[in-house]
């Protein structure tokens, strides 16, 4: 074959697989959240055994006392903060709002264009915390619990499946694709020893069963 075509047909070649290699990325995950990785189900198995089994009381209960959410870096707080962080392409504007991007939703399995059909759940639910010893926290511990991007307690999903979960516990609301249950659990568990809140005992119950199939 001459050169001149060998060089030719090199180029078309190379051209074609960049096409291909840009269809893979149009084509695959569009999004995915990027919840901090909770400890292993061995280490969770450890943490749940030593928490506290109390029954729950929700006696003054006000969401307002978890001060959220609060400035983080800029302009972004800490919801803006989360969208970023668990989205894919996420653009913002000048005040930190994300004007395009997508989210896939680690609880069900959707994925979204639009900021406004995202949640920022508190995986363990303020109203839960509160029942399990945050009633007795400072205001400033309130705030942090609210607001913690170190541990594996915000992240970005579907906002009508968070307000069907509201301040349920595990005991009587799982994700529903089964595949997250194992990194559900042990980030709830994580969580919980973190700040030391209590269990009450059909959450322990659930909680073990999980972890024991992890």
């Amino acid at each position: 074959m001459p050169k001149v075509y060998a060089r030719r047909r090199l180029s078309i070649l190379a051209a074609a697989s960049g096409l291909i290699a840009m269809v893979g990325l149009f084509n695959g995950p569009t999004a995915s959240a990027a919840l901090p990785t909770p400890v292993s189900a061995a280490t969770a198995r450890t943490y749940l055994a030593s928490l506290t089994v109390a029954a729950e009381d929700r006696t003054g209960y006000d969401r307002d006392l978890f001060p959220h959410w609060i400035t983080i870096s800029g302009a972004c707080n800490t919801r803006e903060t989360v969208l970023k962080r668990d989205g894919t392409n996420v653009v913002t504007n000048s005040s930190c709002s994300a004007t395009s991007g997508s989210w896939y939703s680690v609880y069900e399995g959707a994925t979204w264009s639009a900021a406004s059909d995202v949640d920022i759940d508190h995986l363990v639910p303020l109203a839960e915390a509160w029942d399990s010893g945050a009633d007795s926290w400072t205001t400033s511990r309130r705030q942090a619990f609210a607001n913690d991007l170190t541990r594996p307690q915000l992240i970005a999903v579907t906002d009508n499946v968070n307000q069907a979960k509201g301040d349920q516990d595990p005991a009587t609301w799982m994700p529903s694709r089964t595949a997250y249950a194992c990194t559900y659990v042990r980030a709830w568990v994580q969580v919980k020893y973190y700040y030391n809140l209590s269990v009450d005992s059909a959450e322990k119950s659930k909680l073990t069963s999980v972890l024991n199939g992890c």
